[in-house]
């Protein structure tokens, strides 16, 4: 299944005998024949330790896989939950997965008998694994274990020892975590998908997403590559909300994603606080859950089956203009996007109502960063001029760090230095009795990317973030 890395500790007659030795004689004060009658029990304890380990072959091992888990927009969004604990939501949701090659988590797992206790290191920082919900993905995985064999290394592990024995997790996200790009969602799928390895976890992905779904919502829909759809399901357990593949990365691959990173701080307002206040004071939220979102649910599949981009489009802003509109709504209300958000929203609005249709989508997630979806390729150079004409980089700006991602598009763009940027024309929807304003220094970046595939175990062992002698971060 996967690659085993092996560590092998001999354990020396010093270490042994100081052990015992400090364990036996804490109080200096004892009795002659007491003493001697210990150290006679030290030698022969001593003995049978050492000859039963040499004899048993005694090893600690570390098992080590790594594996890679895209990230998701939604654009029929997921807002509120019919029960905290579980993660149900009380509507359904639908995302397009994000190219890996641009954004995503890499988590790299180990189990080995010498860990004392679960760990996990994120963006290398350590952790707490206390939380409720990584033990709920813990608990659940453990549950669904098998054994694990690796003859050629001498690793045997059954069924029942996976209670008992502790894993090591690392993880790194290639992009902004908490900034409202979803990176929890790729970050818990890619723990999942990867422990689920590990352990040999036979769940397919399906049933392996109402695991992730507990540990992160939106986490479900990144189990799979392009379009994916979380049922909310009806049952009060949970086990029929899960999430489902629409159609994979390969069905629309015309489209182009252009992210405008805004800001990559953390937001002020959790995804987790704001659904609760939401589905606590909101009035919109009840009518937005039962009426508006199952009939955008039918038209959205329907948009995605026939590649229909003009509704597609219309569904993907209205539906996330109301979730911040309801986000508004709620008490006190919280502000997922700025000022700039603002500015990139009329951008889009005018250049589609100049062209009579719809060119560019575009949808925000909990936090202000854009997520611009064009029709093809000829669209996406088209919005991202007019992106670096309305927020064009400092001066000092390297463009490579600012025009990340699929740097083609910059070059279909005809940009190839700073200072084209600065001497683009101004766009041709823009009234030309009206100064264009434009906002340098705005926009962090933007990263170019597309729909992208789902999960995948990475067998290069250079890519693994797990010392494999140590069984900690590199």
């Amino acid at each position: 299944m996967s690659h085993a890395h092996i560590r092998t500790e001999k354990c020396t007659h010093i270490r042994i005998y100081k052990s015992l030795i400090s364990s036996q004689f804490r109080d200096p004060i004892q009795h002659t024949h007491a003493r001697t009658e210990g150290i006679a029990n030290i030698f022969f304890f001593f003995f049978l330790a050492v000859t039963r380990m040499e004899a048993d072959g005694v090893k600690n091992w570390v098992l080590v896989v790594t594996a890679q888990t895209p990230t998701n927009i939604a654009v029929i969004k997921y807002w509120g939950k019919r029960d905290e604990s579980l993660i149900l939501p009380i509507n359904d949701s639908i995302s397009v997965t994000l190219d890996p090659a641009h954004l995503c988590t890499t988590t790299s797992v180990a189990v080995s008998p010498s860990f004392t206790h679960d760990r996990m290191w994120l963006n290398g920082k350590e952790i707490s694994l206390s939380g409720g919900r990584f033990q709920n993905c813990l608990r659940e995985l453990r549950f669904r274990a098998n054994d694990v064999e690796d003859d050629d290394n001498g690793i045997k592990i059954t069924k029942k020892d996976w209670d008992k024995m502790h894993v090591h997790i690392v993880s790194y996200n290639n992009f902004p975590t908490a900034a409202g790009l979803a990176s929890s969602a790729a970050g818990l799928a890619c723990l999942v998908f990867s422990l689920a390895k590990l352990m040999n976890v036979k769940e397919d992905h399906s049933k392996l997403s109402a695991i992730a779904r507990q540990g992160s919502g939106s986490a479900c829909r990144s189990l799979y590559g392009g379009f994916v759809k979380w049922v909310m399901g009806k049952e009060e357990n949970g086990s029929d909300s899960i999430a489902v593949q629409l159609a994979d990365e390969k069905h629309w691959d015309d489209l182009v994603i252009v992210i405008a990173v805004v800001s990559s701080s953390q937001k002020e307002t959790s995804s987790t606080s704001g659904m609760r206040d939401t589905v606590e004071t909101s009035a919109l939220i009840e009518h937005r859950a039962k009426v508006v979102v199952p009939k955008r649910i039918i038209q959205m599949e329907e948009a995605i089956k026939n590649r229909d981009f003009p509704a597609f489009a219309a569904l993907t802003c209205a539906d996330s203009n109301q979730f911040h509109a309801v986000a508004l709504d709620t008490c006190p209300p919280i502000f997922y996007m700025n000022d700039t958000s603002h500015r990139i929203i009329s951008c889009v609005e005018k250049w589609n109502r100049f062209e009579g249709t719809f060119q560019v989508a575009y949808t925000f997630d909990a936090g202000p960063n854009a997520v611009l979806i064009s029709r093809d390729r000829k669209t996406a150079a088209l919005l991202l001029q007019r992106l670096l004409f309305y927020f064009p980089p400092q001066s000092e700006t390297d463009l490579n760090s600012y025009v990340i991602g699929d740097k083609t598009i910059l070059r279909d763009a005809g940009i190839q230095e700073v200072k084209d940027s600065e001497t683009l024309a101004p766009p041709p929807e823009i009234n030309a009795n009206t100064p264009a304003h434009r906002y340098k220094g705005d926009i962090s970046y933007f990263i170019c990317t597309g729909p992208g595939r789902g999960p995948v175990v990475l067998t290069d062992e250079n890519q693994s973030l797990i010392d494999p002698k140590t069984g900690l971060p590199k």
